[in-house]
């Protein structure tokens, strides 16, 4: 069976590419040369594959790489490659808590993305998946440079707010289960075999780390402020906006309902100790590397040229 994999150099997609067949894969994204919203290029790259895993996206809007480009005019272009090039089946993979009308443009436009791929008249799957944690992600990556940083960690301070974590090896299972045809219902929940409250989560990858920081319960609106001025000065946000709207709600229950992916299929592994140590980062901290102002510092020296967008 023969897959492309849109955004197949990113976090999700470049995990379920290391796991499948290279001669039956064909990887999607900017930094092979396709765009998401080149028509024909996309319909020349699916051609002679069965199946699309649909894992291209963003969490952040940088320039013209904004979510309704992104997520919803994105999915459109690839339902269209897909009909020229044949393509017998869908996977898309979306958040666990993507719906209309709910104040943030990341939730909305996977929602109307998720609505393009049902209306589309190809068989599909739905992933709607909580948070997923491996070597490379944001969320294990990112509390532990900032506990080797800081002394001090903010944790949302509103109770009953809780977590799942899906360990990649455990979602791309559920993306092959899903491209081979054995996950019937067209939308499933994925969501890990643990929940536990997101502070738990973030002290327990601090253990890992080893660094026991004081932790300090904020407000909602704090994490908000806080992601809105990393998203301004850092090249990767320490929290992005639309994580900060994740932890405000908990990231454990699907929204809209939908049932979740089969016994045997679903994620089974805990959020362990030994899984966030293999998900941890080479980086030490975060820095002044990680700032936009080194980087356009950087693009002023003499003789410097500017790296092609990735």
């Amino acid at each position: 069976m023969r897959i492309a994999i849109t955004g197949g150099t990113g976090f999700v997609g470049g995990h379920l590419a290391a796991r499948l067949d290279p001669a039956e894969t064909m990887v999607v994204s900017r930094r092979t040369g396709v765009d998401i919203d080149d028509v024909d290029a996309l319909a020349a790259a699916f051609a002679g594959c069965e199946v699309v895993v649909h894992a291209a996206g963003i969490n952040r809007e940088i320039g013209d790489q904004t979510f309704q480009r992104v997520h919803v005019e994105g999915t459109r272009t690839m339902i269209e490659a897909a009909r020229r090039a044949g393509v017998k089946r869908i996977v898309m993979v979306s958040f666990l808590r993507a719906r209309p009308n709910c104040g943030s443009g990341y939730h909305e436009t996977k929602w109307a993305a998720e609505e393009l791929i049902r209306h589309s008249g190809i068989d599909h799957t739905i992933l709607k998946a909580s948070m997923i944690y491996g070597h490379g992600d944001h969320m294990v990556d990112h509390v532990t440079r900032a506990v080797r940083t800081w002394l001090v960690f903010g944790t949302v301070g509103f109770r009953g707010r809780t977590v799942r974590p899906i360990p990649v090896a455990d979602f791309v299972d559920v993306m092959i289960a899903a491209a081979e045809g054995r996950i019937p219902d067209p939308t499933v929940a994925v969501v890990g075999a643990e929940e536990l409250p997101l502070a738990a989560a973030v002290r327990r990858v601090a253990k890992v780390a080893g660094k026991r920081p004081l932790f300090v319960p904020l407000p909602v609106w704090a994490i908000r402020v806080l992601a809105q001025l990393t998203e301004w000065t850092m090249i990767v946000p320490l929290v992005a906006k639309a994580q900060a709207q994740m932890l405000a709600e908990g990231v454990s229950e699907v929204a809209p309902p939908a049932p979740e992916a089969p016994v045997g299929i679903r994620p089974s592994h805990g959020f362990t100790e030994e899984s966030i140590r293999a998900a941890l980062p080479s980086a030490g901290r975060f820095g002044w590397s990680d700032l936009r102002v080194a980087r356009w510092l950087r693009t002023r020296r003499p003789g410097h040229s500017a790296p092609s967008p990735a």
